[in-house]
């Protein structure tokens, strides 16, 4: 009897042993799959996303122009009619990557073939190097592609800023006609002042090492600028979100409370406003679903 589960136990080990020496499974990527993706650089992979982290486009309010702005320019990619590459830049917590996913859903409602939809992909900040990687795998592909990523900068001596400019438009192969690429900074031009000011005085020719940082920014054809909000739309994008979510509680009271949410926070923005409201759904046991 010993000796039997001696074996075993030896073979079990042969196998975890063979399991380890094993290749890995290949990962292939299939943007039939779904239609948002997450780029996993070290595995060359885009990464379905099943449900996607968003909220209705009619729920944000005060950015009608960027919106209206926005949706046109993906409708028209969509199309195969001219886009632009987006930078939305601004103050913290404004609705930027918001905006890009609910665009993302609205353009995507009136597409009936599957094919023809619009994928949105992420690519994280760390993973810029690896754009170049990342067009191969969609220049492949037929479906229509929107390359998104959320809070750009760039410091100190971060170089791989040049490698994004390029890809936007100056490279010998060229942005692939099926790419679209967005971007979100609360930077105007992607770079600190500091680090502009620092190529200024340290550079032989000041004003072309500041241009060349600044052209990157100009690679961007389409600018959405966005703002802390003032009290009024404030309070617009808060009682849009207790009438969308039947949230039972009286107007004064929580004009009263939201205006006390914004001293605690310091600012008046979609954010602090969303946040405000998750603290009244959890005092009367609501979910936001």
């Amino acid at each position: 009897m010993k000796k039997e589960t001696d074996t075993n136990e030896l073979l079990a080990r042969i196998a975890t042993a063979l399991e380890k020496l094993a290749p890995e499974e290949k990962l292939t990527n299939d943007l039939s799959k779904a239609d948002a993706f997450v780029w996993q650089a070290d595995n060359a992979w885009l990464e379905p996303v099943a449900n996607i982290n968003r909220i209705e486009i009619s729920l944000l309010k005060g950015i009608d122009h960027q919106i209206d702005t926005l949706v046109e320019n993906t409708r028209r990619f969509t199309q195969g009619l001219p886009a632009n590459n987006a930078l939305l830049w601004g103050a913290r917590g404004t609705g930027k990557s918001s905006l890009v996913k609910a665009a993302h859903a609205s353009v995507n409602r009136d597409i009936k073939q599957k094919n023809a939809r619009l994928a949105l992909i992420e690519i994280h900040r760390e993973d810029i190097p690896s754009l170049p990687q990342l067009l191969s795998v969609l220049r492949n592909s037929e479906r229509p592609c929107l390359v998104f990523c959320d809070d750009l900068s760039f410091d100190g001596q971060d170089a791989s800023y040049k490698s994004l400019k390029a890809l936007l438009e100056g490279g010998i192969e060229g942005r692939p006609k099926n790419v679209l690429f967005y971007a979100t900074s609360n930077r105007r031009h992607l770079l600190p002042r500091d680090m502009m000011e620092n190529e200024r005085s340290t550079a032989i020719n000041p004003s072309e090492a500041v241009e060349e940082k600044v052209s990157l920014s100009d690679r961007f054809g389409l600018w959405l600028g966005f703002h802390n909000c003032d009290q009024e739309t404030y309070f617009a994008i808060i009682g849009t979100y207790i009438a969308h979510y039947g949230l039972q509680i009286p107007e004064d009271q929580w004009k009263t409370e939201a205006k006390e949410w914004t001293v605690t926070r310091g600012s008046r923005s979609g954010r602090v406003a969303w946040q405000y409201i998750q603290d009244i759904a959890g005092r009367l046991g609501k979910k936001l679903d």
